[in-house]
């Protein structure tokens, strides 16, 4: 079990930054702006953990029983809701409602790891999945423009 902080983020793409002694420094732009919208407590659940929201949803998508734990908790309906656990110190650092931003958790030039979903390509071909070129539609060429090389 992940004992560590972290934060939500949704990548928005991809810089470079140039170091004072000229070197290029690959950089990945991460919108972070996560909000706690719940606690869990050892008393009450048997683990610590906060529950962080990100993004906005529409009130019309979002289920009755959903809704009710977003007004109980003074909070608009959140896109995406994930549990981070932790330990009960760090818990306790957080208010409800308050956004957990990248200074509070993260030391400059600190590593972090990095998850993600990707998106499913399904039985697609090389050329959508993998970026290929394709072949060429002369010499000869049937029926083979899409696929993969030998």
């Amino acid at each position: 079990m992940n004992q560590n902080p972290g934060i939500l983020g949704k990548k928005i793409g991809m810089t470079q930054l140039f170091a004072p002694n000229g070197e290029v420094v690959r950089c990945t732009v991460v919108q972070a702006g996560a909000v706690v919208i719940g606690k869990r407590t050892q008393e009450k659940d048997g683990y610590d953990a906060l529950i962080l929201g990100l993004g906005e949803r529409k009130e019309k998508h979002t289920n009755k029983p959903l809704a009710g734990q977003y007004k109980k908790s003074n909070q608009t309906p959140k896109r995406l809701v994930r549990e981070l656990r932790l330990s009960a110190e760090e818990v306790a650092k957080y208010e409800l409602g308050e956004k957990v931003g990248v200074d509070k958790v993260f030391e400059e030039g600190q590593f972090v790891d990095a998850q993600a979903k990707t998106r499913g390509r399904g039985f697609t071909g090389v050329m959508r999945r993998w970026n290929f070129a394709g072949f060429v539609s002369t010499h000869g060429t049937h029926e083979y423009f899409r696929h993969g090389g030998s």
